[in-house]
């Protein structure tokens, strides 16, 4: 029997597309306002007692019989977990976790410099010192693991720190501890939520302070970076995955739905969206999403995203279907259509672009080489991916020499004296006196 499958469905002829957009997006963090108060506290606790409260938290909420002694992962556990790979997942990992080392290496940034009249001038990336990656383990994704790590090395991160709720007899999976291995982690904790973040950003007696914290998590790990970011960076607020198909018909509604439910049966809150300029296709999805549904394991997992924040889209014709996601500014787009990089051009907003029929979105989660961790909520407006950037700082370098500060210092003082600050303009001034 096939379970009933509730799905939003509009047509641009009659909503407007800024309207099918908010309804899409309706703001997700003020819904939040208890957990936030929730988070807060234990940030704070965290904050103020170190390891005493870390250990109250992860025993409440993950570990019953956790002890600060117990939170690192030994090496020899993670080599351990490594050599016990079966070889098709060790062989799988070796390769996807080369193949983000690679493509992260063609997007180091390069320092400058420029030398001219007596001015130097230029920019110097530094890497970070520590850095922390937070790894979701409510459903355990060690792909995460060396989408954040595996970056972070490439750019030169001293220490990589990687914090992973634990089972309730303090286990990990062991893919989790043979991926931290593999993309470069040098020190695991076993310990996860809104007192993770705090611990990684505080620091406590057992896990050391780090500069920033990147990687997704849930509802109550991303309250907690957004409660201690100006303590430490961060990467993002990263929500719900979501999807955004633009489909013209020509690949097989089977397709369309797979890739749909691949983000649905994330959970509730996940987003699922179909833009197509033919109600006919539109249909055909649909019907496709009952019957697959039917069989996933995570089926009503996925039934309930689609409820909630799933939709199918008709559009006018496959330009409107680009305005839309222009407006909606998808985590993931995939373009499924003929001329699908031609298409791609009016794109403006998105996190992740997929460009035909057989780039399905997975394709970027495990292996591909970009970072899966991308901007979502709509934040693609303005927002970036993961990169070897996020792990990485700038700072400008400037020389005068005496004729240059002779050349420009008159105008310098103009201006300090034109704001009032006249401390300004002597510190320059002193200097073209003597």
């Amino acid at each position: 029997m096939m379970q009933p499958l509730s799905i939003r469905t509009y047509d641009t002829r009659q909503t407007p597309i800024a309207q099918i957009a908010s309804e899409l997006r309706p703001p997700l963090f003020l819904k939040f306002a208890k957990e936030a108060a929730e988070v807060s506290r234990i940030v704070r606790d965290v904050a103020a007692r170190g390891d005493a409260a870390l250990v109250e938290h992860v025993r409440r909420l993950d570990w019953p019989d956790a002890t600060p002694e117990r939170f690192e992962v030994p090496r020899e556990e993670i080599d351990t977990a490594y050599d016990s790979l079966p070889d098709d997942q060790r062989r799988a990992l070796v390769k996807a976790c080369e193949r983000v080392r690679r493509f992260h290496e063609r997007c180091l940034p390069r320092s400058w410099v420029e030398r001219e009249a007596g001015r130097t001038l230029g920019q110097r990336w530094m890497p970070l010192r520590r850095v922390g990656i937070y790894v979701p383990g409510g459903t355990p994704l060690p792909s995460t693991v060396y989408m954040c790590a595996a970056p972070a090395r490439v750019a030169g991160v001293d220490e990589i720190v990687m914090v992973v709720p634990s089972k309730p007899d303090g286990s990990l999976i062991p893919l989790m501890l043979a991926a931290a291995r593999e993309a470069g982690v040098d020190r695991v904790f076993r310990v996860g939520g809104p007192q993770a973040v705090a611990a990684l950003a505080f620091g406590t007696e057992t896990i050391p302070r780090v500069d920033k914290i990147v990687g997704p998590g849930n509802i109550y790990v991303t309250l907690a970076k957004r409660e201690v970011f100006g303590q430490v960076g961060i990467e993002s607020l990263p929500g719900p995955s979501d999807v955004l198909v633009i489909s013209d018909g020509t690949v097989p509604a089977s397709w369309v739905a797979a890739d749909l439910l691949s983000q649905a049966e994330h959970g509730a809150l996940s987003s699922a969206v179909l833009c197509t300029p033919s109600a006919a296709h539109a249909a055909e999805v649909r019907a496709e999403l009952v019957r697959q549904t039917g069989d996933l394991e995570r089926g009503a997992e996925a039934r309930e995203s689609l409820a909630q924040r799933g939709a199918l889209v008709v559009c006018r014709d496959l330009d409107q279907c680009v305005a839309v996601a222009n407006a909606v500014a998808p985590e993931h787009l995939e373009v499924l259509a003929k001329e699908a990089e031609a298409l791609s051009a009016g794109l403006r907003t998105a996190g992740a672009i997929f460009l035909g029929a057989h780039t399905p979105e997975p394709v970027g989660d495990y292996l591909a080489g970009p970072s899966h961790v991308l901007p979502t909520e709509g934040t693609a407006r303005y927002a970036s991916p993961l990169g070897v950037e996020d792990f990485m700082r700038r700072s400008s370098v400037l020389e005068y020499s005496p004729g240059a500060l002779t050349e420009d210092g008159r105008d310098i003082i103009t201006l300090a004296k034109a704001e009032g600050l006249t401390a300004h303009a002597r510190s320059v001034s002193i200097r073209l006196e003597e």
